[in-house]
């Protein structure tokens, strides 16, 4: 059996709701009753098993942390699953929204936090939303598919600052315990000595919701969002963004450029690759090999291995380090799944504005570059795609189609199926 630790977040999700909402989180470090009293009411957008996962992950963290933590309303494209989540979640039908404005109409209920966890596509509109509205938000991860919305994430973190209120991300390591020290080890003590060079993988079998679907409407592709390029941002972005965080982290910030190569092989549907292999430059001589795959039958790794000047750590692995980089009086949770909804009431209550939504931009960026070189064979800089508009205004400006406002317009063009792009003449 796994440890709690050890779980992914598809075993947590599964766990979770399977037996309902009143889990009892075990062994838990550093728990208190020192909040008793405190109520935090929470909204959940976005009510797929990810989004239902982190509302449960909320809950979860209100008793470790002894807080009267309530989900108070849903919201997802198709009402019938914020009905449904709102079942299992005991919301009321009426704090039930849906369509492609549902979040507009929870922004407007007494929610404080906002959980979300729509298809990458729509965070940056609803990140905004949410931030205008004086709203605390823990977002997924990736937070956008183009350049504009990972700038757009960037400008709504700067005005959560403004207004002291919290932004999490999803990028669940940074919330890991083991992982926290590695870095405060070896990236801020130097415990290793000058990072050489790394390599970054999420190669994994097939994905089971990959499957023709012929969509004909915008609810068909939102219903295969997975699918998708303009939806998702291909699997480089969507899933292996976690481990690109992980190297933009350890590298202290994102790379330079990025020359990589994909394809397409055996994937039935949409308008995604199979598999990337990327050579993110971080400048200073440092190179990290990024590659993920999503093919059945082949050699599978998730992971990180990064050699330094005096040895070699796969992110978690290094002894504590000299300074704890975690305050001490912030519970542990039994997995990174519970942490990271810890870590966002922790700070909640502590009235200070936190801003991760800069980081986390700043990976499904590079993640974004490294699609882009491989669809068009060419060289890309971070330069071109995020902090320079006159270097390159194709690339500084391409926007995705359809965009999250035609969903709310309806005025969405239906990809095509099994188009996909050729480098040298993307």
């Amino acid at each position: 059996m796994k440890k709690p630790s050890e779980l992914s977040r598809r075993d947590f999700v599964r766990s979770a709701l399977g037996t309902g909402v009143a889990l009892s989180a075990p062994a838990i470090v550093g728990a208190t009753s020192k909040g008793q009293g405190k109520t935090f009411k929470v909204g959940l957008i976005g009510c797929g098993g990810r989004g239902r996962g982190a509302a449960v992950g909320a809950l979860e963290a209100g008793k470790i942390l002894g807080f009267d933590v309530r989900i108070v309303a849903t919201a997802d494209y198709f009402k019938d699953r914020a009905v449904k989540a709102g079942k299992q979640l005991n919301v009321p039908p009426e704090r039930c929204f849906g369509g492609p404005t549902c979040y507009q109409a929870l922004l407007e209920t007494d929610v404080q936090i906002v959980l979300m966890a729509t298809a990458p596509l729509f965070r940056p509109l609803h990140l905004e939303a949410a931030v205008k509205a004086g709203k605390h938000v823990f977002t997924e991860k990736p937070v956008a598919v183009d350049p504009p919305g990972c700038r757009r994430v960037i400008a709504a973190g700067e005005l959560a600052e403004k207004k002291e209120l919290v932004v999490t991300a999803g990028t669940e390591m940074r919330h890991d315990w083991k992982y926290r020290k590695t870095h405060q080890a070896v990236a801020v003590e130097k415990a290793l000595g000058r990072l050489y060079a790394g390599r970054i993988s999420f190669c994994t079998g097939h994905m089971f919701w990959s499957r023709p679907i012929e969509p004909k409407t915008a609810d068909d592709l939102v219903r295969s969002w997975q699918n998708w390029i303009s939806l998702s941002g291909d699997h480089l972005v969507e899933q292996h963004v976690h481990n690109i965080d992980v190297a933009n982290w350890f590298c202290g910030g994102p790379p330079v450029s990025a020359v990589g190569f994909g394809g397409r092989s055996r994937r039935p549907a949409g308008d995604m690759y199979d598999f990337f292999s990327v050579d993110y430059d971080y400048g200073d001589g440092v190179h990290i090999h990024s590659m993920c795959r999503q093919v059945n039958g082949c050699w599978n790794w998730v992971g990180h291995d990064f050699v330094y000047e005096k040895g070699r750590t796969n992110g978690s692995d290094h002894p504590e380090p000299k300074k704890s980089p975690i305050p001490r009086d912030l519970p542990q949770a039994p997995s990174s799944h519970y942490q990271e909804q810890v870590d966002t009431l922790y700070y909640v209550n502590k009235g200070k504005a936190v801003n991760q939504a800069r980081a986390v931009a700043e990976s499904t960026a590079t993640a974004v570059m490294g699609r882009v070189s491989a669809y068009t064979g060419r060289q890309v800089s971070y330069k071109e795609i995020m902090t320079d508009p006159g270097a390159n205004p194709k690339l500084y400006n391409l926007t995705l189609k359809p965009t999250a406002e035609d969903f709310d317009k309806g005025t969405v063009e239906i990809p095509k199926e099994n188009s996909i792009p050729i480098p040298g003449r993307a």
